[in-house]
C-alpha cells in the first residue's frame, strides 16, 4: 500500500511539472511548439501529402504563371506555410479551406438561357473572390469538348480555366454526361465506356498544371442524371476505367466520387458490392435538407454518420468526404414561390441563416473537408420552380443576404486561421 501511495505521489509531481512546463512554453512562447504544430499538420492532412509518383508528376508541371503569388516561406502562395503544407510546390491543392461553390459557368447554351458570356464570366468570378470562395464546381462538359466523334473544342474551357487560375480559386471538374452521338441521351450511359474514357484522358492531361480535383459524373444513383437502374453496377464499370486512364493522364490528381443524393448511402453499398473501393479518393455526397425543419442538422448528420460506418467498414475510414451540393431556394417574394422538391421555399433571410448554419455545423463533422453551396448565382427560368432561387447572387448580379453570410463565415474562419493554429485545435 504504501509503495503504491509513494508511486501515486510521483506520478502526481511529475504530472504537475509536465502540465507546468507546458503552460510555461505556451504561455512565454505564445505558441505551441513548432515540431508539435508541423506533427498535427501532417497527421490531420496526411492525405494530402503526396507519394513518390504524384511528387513527381508535381514536378513536371508548368506552375511558372503562379510565381507573383508566391513568397519565401509560402512557395505555392496558397495561404499555408511550408513548414506545414504537405505538397508545397503544389498551388492547385487546397484542402484546408473548406468554402465551395457549384456554379454553371460553362453554360452558354440555349437550354440554359445563355447564363454566361466572357463578360459576365469576368463579373462572376470577381463577386467569388469577393465572397471569399477558394473552389468551385462546375461541369467539363463533353458535348462542348466533342461535339463530333474525334473533333474537338477546347476554348472555352481554356478560357475559364485561366481566368480562374489567374484569381487563384481552385476548380473541381466534373467531368459528365454523354453527348448526342455517345448515348441514348446526355443522362444515359455511353454505349461504349471506351469514349468516355478517352474524353476524359484528354481532358486531365490538357489542364493538369491548374486542376487537381475531378469529378466522375453527376448523382449517378438518381434517375436524372444515369436513367439505367442496375445497381450501379454500369456505374462502377466505369469508375474503375475512367480511375486507372486518370491517374496515368496525371498521377497527382485525385478522383472524386459522383455525388451521391441525400439517399446515397444505398448506392454507395452497392458500389462497393461492385467493387469500387479502390477508384475514388474522396467520398461526395450531396445531403440536402430542408432549412425549415427542426431537426436538418440532425438529419445531415445521420447521413454523414451512416456513409462515414459503411466507408469504415470497406476499409474507407480515412478517405475525405466532400459535401459537393448543399442549399435551398431564396425567396424575395414569397407570393410568387413555386416551392421546390422539400416543399415550402424559405426566404431570402431563412437562406442566409442555412448559410451560416451550414459552415458552422457541416465543417466541425470529422473528415469533412469542403462543403460548395448550391448555387452561387440564380438561374433564369431554368427548372421552372424555386430551385432557380438557390443563388447567393441574383440573375442581375445583385447579391443577397446569403451572399454576405458566406462572406463573415470565410472571414470568421480566416480570422481564426491566423490567430491560432485552427487545423492543431480541431
Amino acid at each position: 500500500m504504501k509503495k503504491n501511495a509513494f508511486a501515486r505521489g510521483i506520478f502526481a509531481f511529475a504530472a504537475v511539472n509536465i502540465a507546468l512546463f507546458c503552460f510555461c512554453a505556451v504561455s512565454f512562447s505564445g505558441e505551441i511548439s513548432y515540431d508539435k504544430r508541423s506533427l498535427e499538420w501532417q497527421k490531420r492532412n496526411a492525405h494530402l501529402i503526396p507519394d513518390k509518383i504524384e511528387s513527381a508528376a508535381i514536378e513536371k508541371l508548368d506552375q511558372g504563371y503562379s510565381l507573383a503569388w508566391r513568397s519565401g516561406d509560402d512557395a505555392d502562395g496558397d495561404g499555408v506555410p511550408d513548414a506545414y503544407d504537405p505538397s508545397p510546390y503544389d498551388w492547385r491543392e487546397n484542402g484546408y479551406n473548406p468554402f465551395g461553390v457549384l456554379e454553371f459557368l460553362s453554360w452558354d447554351h440555349s437550354w440554359n438561357s445563355y447564363k454566361y458570356d466572357k463578360p459576365g464570366l469576368e463579373r462572376i468570378v470577381k463577386l467569388m473572390k469577393k465572397a471569399g470562395v477558394v473552389c468551385v464546381r462546375f461541369d467539363f462538359l463533353w458535348q462542348d469538348m466533342e461535339p463530333q466523334e474525334g473533333v474537338w473544342s477546347f476554348g472555352k474551357y481554356d478560357y475559364l480555366v485561366d481566368l480562374l487560375t489567374r484569381n487563384q480559386i481552385r476548380i473541381l471538374g466534373v467531368l459528365s454526361y454523354s453527348t448526342s452521338w455517345s448515348g441514348d441521351d446526355w443522362n444515359y450511359p455511353p454505349y461504349d465506356n471506351a469514349t468516355f474514357v478517352n474524353y476524359v484522358s484528354r481532358v486531365i492531361f490538357r489542364y493538369k498544371d491548374k486542376v487537381k480535383y475531378w469529378e466522375i459524373w453527376n448523382e449517378p444513383d438518381s434517375t436524372t442524371y444515369w436513367k439505367v437502374r442496375d445497381d450501379m453496377k454500369g456505374y462502377t464499370r466505369l469508375l474503375k476505367e475512367v480511375y486507372t486512364a486518370a491517374k496515368k493522364a496525371d498521377p497527382s490528381c485525385k478522383i472524386v466520387l459522383g455525388g451521391l443524393t441525400s439517399e446515397g448511402f444505398f448506392a454507395l453499398k452497392n458500389i462497393y458490392r461492385n467493387g469500387g473501393k479502390d477508384y475514388f479518393d474522396v467520398m461526395n455526397i450531396h445531403p440536402f435538407t430542408n432549412p425549415l425543419l427542426e431537426n436538418r442538422i440532425r438529419y445531415v448528420k445521420a447521413l454523414y454518420n451512416n456513409i462515414k460506418k459503411e466507408m469504415a467498414k470497406n476499409g474507407d475510414g480515412y478517405k475525405k468526404i466532400w459535401f459537393t451540393e448543399v442549399g435551398c431556394p431564396g425567396i424575395d417574394d414569397s407570393s410568387a414561390s413555386y416551392g421546390w422538391w422539400e416543399g415550402l421555399s424559405p426566404t431570402e433571410k431563412q437562406q442566409a441563416r442555412w448559410v451560416r448554419e451550414i459552415y458552422t455545423e457541416f465543417i466541425k463533422f470529422d473528415d469533412v473537408e469542403k462543403v460548395f453551396w448550391a448555387f452561387f448565382r440564380d438561374n433564369n427560368k431554368h427548372f421552372n420552380n424555386d430551385v432557380d432561387y438557390f443563388g447567393l447572387v441574383r440573375w442581375d448580379y445583385s447579391t443577397k443576404s446569403g451572399f454576405s453570410a458566406l462572406s463573415r463565415c470565410v472571414r470568421k474562419w480566416k480570422k481564426l486561421a491566423k490567430k491560432m493554429d485552427w487545423w492543431y485545435n480541431n
